[in-house]
């Protein structure tokens, strides 16, 4: 009798550990950062588009979190092609010239 209610517990928690597992993955999945970006940048509080698009209000900063992220990898990333440090006097391109050229 215990052998059976042993293996009945043992089914019931793994399947509960693989809806668990499930459950978290899909909702992840659900958040579309480039619409939470957009609404934002319409104005609307992080309260609103949490509210508007059915999702928390953690997952609103947790985009506005990796786009901040995004767009400062993206400023080291054109530095680095570049060559040159922002604000560098070899930043200035060479087509340009120096102001005694120009005279």
């Amino acid at each position: 009798m215990k052998r059976v209610a042993i293996v009945a517990a043992s089914a019931l928690m793994g399947a509960a550990l693989v809806f668990a597992a499930g459950v978290s993955t899909s909702y992840a999945a659900k958040v579309d950062c480039s619409k939470v970006m957009d609404e934002l940048n319409g104005g609307k509080t992080a309260k609103d588009v949490a509210k508007d698009l059915g999702i928390s209000t953690s997952s609103v900063y947790r985009c506005k979190r990796h786009a901040k992220e995004e767009a400062k990898a993206g400023t080291k990333t054109m530095n680095k092609v570049r060559g040159q440090a922002v604000g560098s006097p070899a930043a200035v391109p060479s087509s340009m010239g120096s102001p005694a050229a120009a005279q």
